[in-house]
C-alpha cells in the first residue's frame, strides 16, 4: 500500500475548520414507504439539503479557508458541471473573493443563473468540463488568480472526506457506503476517512455508464482519457480523472458499479414520490445502483442484514417527472 496523500487528521481539521461554514445534514433511515429499493435496511445522507444544494462546498471551503490574503485578493476561478462552481462560488461569497466559474455548454441553465446569484462570473466553455477547465487554467495563468480543482485537490478532498466523519457520527454501525463518482473527489475523501475510522465498512462507487472514466483507468491500470461523454448526469462527465483520485480510489475502494441514465431517473423518481426529496439525476446515482440491482453483480459481499448508507450528493428536479 503506498502513503495515502489525505489522512485522516487532515480531514478531522478540515472538519473543524469548515464546521461554522457548512451544514450539518441529515443521515434519514427509509422507514414507512410503500415500495423498498432493497430487503437490506437503507439510509439516505441528505446532501441535497447542503448549502448550495451538494456536498461541494466542504472540499472548496476548505481549500479557500487555507488561501492567503493575496490569493484571496486575487479571486478565485475554476471549472465546473455546476456543483463545484456553487461551492467555489459559495466560498468566494464568504471571504469577499472575486469568483470566476467556467461551464460547459451542457451546464443546465438554473445552475448558471444560481451561480450568478452568489455573486460569481459565469462563463460557458466548450461542450464537456474538461474543455472549460482547460479555460479557467488558461484564465488562472493569465490573470494571476487562485485555481481551485474539483476533485484532485487534497485540500478539496479532505473537505469532501468531513461527510463520511458526519454519517458515522451519526450512525457508527453502518456497513457500506455507495457513492457517486464523477472526477472521483468525493469517493476519494469519503473512503479515506471511512477506511480509516471503520476498517471493516466498504466503499462501492457509482459511476454513469456513460462517463466511465475511473472505472475505465482500474481495469486499464492507468489514466483513461474517454473519447465521448453520453450521460445526461452533467456533474458524473468528465471525460478524464486525475491520478491523486485514481491512486486513493484502487487503494481504497471496494469496487465501482456502472448505472444508466435510466436508472438515475427512476432512483430520483423513487426519492420524489416516496420520501419528498429532490435530487438531480447525479443526486440520485448511488440510490440507483441499489435499486437496480447492480450491488449484487459487484465484487462485494453485502449480507441482506447488512446497513447500507447511500449519498443524495445534489439536489435538482431533472430526474423528477412534470405533472400536468
Amino acid at each position: 500500500m503506498t502513503a495515502t496523500p489525505v489522512t485522516l487528521d487532515d480531514i478531522q481539521e478540515a472538519f473543524t475548520r469548515i464546521k461554522d461554514r457548512v451544514r450539518r445534514t441529515p443521515l434519514l433511515r427509509t422507514r414507512f414507504i410503500r415500495e423498498a429499493p432493497t430487503k437490506n435496511p437503507l439510509m439516505v445522507k441528505l446532501e441535497c439539503l447542503q448549502v448550495t444544494g451538494s456536498f461541494k462546498p466542504r472540499g472548496a471551503m476548505n481549500a479557500a479557508l487555507q488561501l492567503s490574503e493575496a490569493e484571496v485578493k486575487r479571486g478565485i476561478v475554476t471549472a465546473s458541471g455546476g456543483n463545484h462552481g456553487l461551492g467555489a462560488a459559495y466560498a468566494g461569497w464568504s471571504l469577499g473573493a472575486r469568483a470566476v466559474i467556467y461551464l460547459p455548454s451542457s451546464t443546465p441553465a438554473a445552475k448558471a443563473e444560481k451561480l450568478r446569484a452568489w455573486g460569481a462570473e459565469v462563463i460557458i466553455e466548450g461542450t464537456v468540463w474538461d474543455e472549460a477547465n482547460e479555460a479557467a487554467l488558461a484564465r488562472a495563468e493569465r490573470d494571476g488568480m487562485t485555481y481551485i480543482h474539483p476533485f484532485a485537490d487534497p485540500a478539496v478532498i479532505a473537505g469532501q472526506g468531513t461527510l463520511a466523519v458526519e454519517m458515522l457520527k451519526q450512525s457508527p454501525d453502518l456497513d457500506a457506503i455507495v457513492v457517486a463518482i464523477g472526477g472521483g473527489g468525493l469517493i476519494s475523501g469519503v473512503a479515506t476517512a471511512a477506511k480509516a475510522i471503520k476498517p471493516s465498512i466498504k466503499i462501492i462507487g457509482v459511476e454513469a455508464v456513460g462517463a466511465p472514466a475511473l472505472s475505465q483507468s482500474l481495469k486499464a491500470g492507468e489514466l483513461v482519457t474517454l473519447s465521448e461523454v453520453t450521460t445526461e448526469a452533467g456533474t458524473l462527465a468528465p471525460k478524464r480523472s486525475a491520478q491523486l483520485n485514481l491512486d486513493i480510489i484502487r487503494e481504497q475502494v471496494d469496487d465501482i458499479v456502472l448505472v444508466s441514465d435510466d436508472d438515475m431517473r427512476r432512483a430520483a423518481q423513487w426519492l420524489w414520490f416516496e420520501m419528498g426529496i429532490g435530487t438531480e439525476l447525479s443526486g440520485a446515482a448511488s440510490l440507483a445502483a441499489i435499486q437496480a440491482g447492480k450491488l449484487k453483480d459487484s465484487k462485494v459481499d453485502l449480507p441482506e442484514d447488512a446497513l447500507i448508507a447511500t449519498i443524495a450528493c445534489g439536489s435538482g428536479s431533472d430526474g423528477i417527472p412534470v405533472v400536468g
